[in-house]
């Protein structure tokens, strides 16, 4: 019976022939009228049946159906054999053809120019291909040995349409694109972003080896902020301008007003000393006043910044943002936390938006404003 189907499959799509001598596997091409030819793979269900059969088809062919898919798997579920399927598949391949009017390239011209331009970019900078083709990964090193991945879509009117981009940089990265440069013109202009970023990596490098940093815990290539610890009650975090990463970046200092105050004073009072030709690091310890607590002298857990109630460092997307203003306490709280833990005392009172109550820890009087995420 499998001799059968084959040989009226056979009819059909003569390039199509069968693997395996249940006549459930097959693999060749699907010709077009319009002289078109696509690479499939059908995998029919337990004896041969249609149902819970699987198409696989080349990529060029996945650009064209795309979208059809439920409704291909559908007529593949109704049809009833393999041979009036292939009919009906190849006569909606013809259609899908005609109305996008040659702006789908054939597979095999398309894959070859992928290839010459990957041959031009030089095969050791790429990583990764999918089997369709589509999606690409390749790799960069700066001038300081960083390795930067670049992961690139390609659409289906590649080279005439640009690919989607995906890149670890700090800023937007706007490339250029043409049907002569390619995907070299493309790398090329990735190189030269990345070398305008060197100083900016280097700056806040210095930062994440020299200085505990409570966030981001793993710091990516495109992270702008650091909040690092300055003692066991107070953090600063800034905010690094890409283009300008020596400037004077945006501070903000974390922890009770008390704490808080001898740093800002010593912040604002040595100001005038800023010298951008130092790094990011020693100018900041030089208006701070201070050598920052770092890996080489001292513990994470010496500064645990943990909520004292719920005993976690993020709550959400939240972190510990109101500290006991008593400085032999200052234990640190997200302000969620500790707002429903005064509100659950009947000691505490609260006037408009304001709880007044007692420190978990020291029982010295604290005060914490409605969170806005609390109806």
């Amino acid at each position: 019976m499998w001799m059968m189907i084959a040989m009226d499959t056979w009819k059909v799509c003569p390039q199509l022939i069968t693997v395996n001598k249940e006549g459930t596997h097959y693999i060749g091409y699907i010709n077009t009228s319009q002289g078109r030819q696509f690479k499939v793979q059908i995998e029919l269900g337990p004896h041969g049946q249609l149902k819970g059969a699987r198409v696989k088809c080349e990529w060029a062919l996945q650009a064209l159906l795309e979208g059809y898919g439920h409704v291909l798997q559908q007529r593949l579920n109704q049809a009833s054999n393999l041979t009036s399927f292939l009919e009906e598949f190849r006569s909606f391949i013809e259609r899908r053809v005609e109305e996008t009017s040659n702006t789908v390239p054939s597979s095999s011209k398309l894959c070859g120019d992928l290839m010459q331009e990957l041959e031009h970019l030089g095969w050791h900078r790429l990583v990764s291909v999918d089997p369709s083709f589509q999606k690409i990964q390749l790799k960069c090193e700066d001038a300081r040995g960083r390795t930067h991945i670049i992961k690139l879509q390609l659409h289906a009117q590649h080279p005439e349409k640009p690919p989607s981009c995906q890149v670890d940089l700090p800023k937007l990265f706007d490339f250029q694109w043409s049907v002569q440069g390619g995907l070299s013109q493309l790398f090329e202009q990735f190189q030269q972003c990345l070398t305008s970023y060197q100083d900016f990596w280097d700056q806040v490098g210095e930062i994440d080896k020299q200085t505990w940093v409570l966030e981001p815990e793993k710091p990516t290539f495109s992270a702008r902020h650091r909040r690092i610890v300055l003692s066991t009650s107070v953090s600063l975090q800034l905010s690094v301008e890409p283009d300008h990463p020596r400037q004077l970046p945006d501070c903000r200092f974390l922890g009770s007003e008390q704490a808080i105050q001898p740093h800002q004073d010593s912040f604002n009072r040595n100001l005038h000393l800023w010298d951008e030709s130092v790094s990011l690091l020693a100018n900041l310890q030089i208006l701070l006043e201070q050598q920052f607590p770092s890996p080489t002298t001292s513990r994470k857990e010496d500064f645990s910044m943990e909520c004292g109630i719920c005993y976690a460092y993020r709550l959400g997307t939240d972190i510990p943002d109101k500290t006991c203003d008593d400085v032999r306490c200052g234990q640190p709280f997200h302000t969620t936390c500790l707002y429903e833990w005064l509100r659950g005392l009947p000691s505490s009172r609260q006037s408009f938006n304001t709880v007044f109550g007692e420190c978990p820890y020291c029982s010295k009087p604290i005060t914490v404003k409605m969170p806005t995420t609390v109806g």
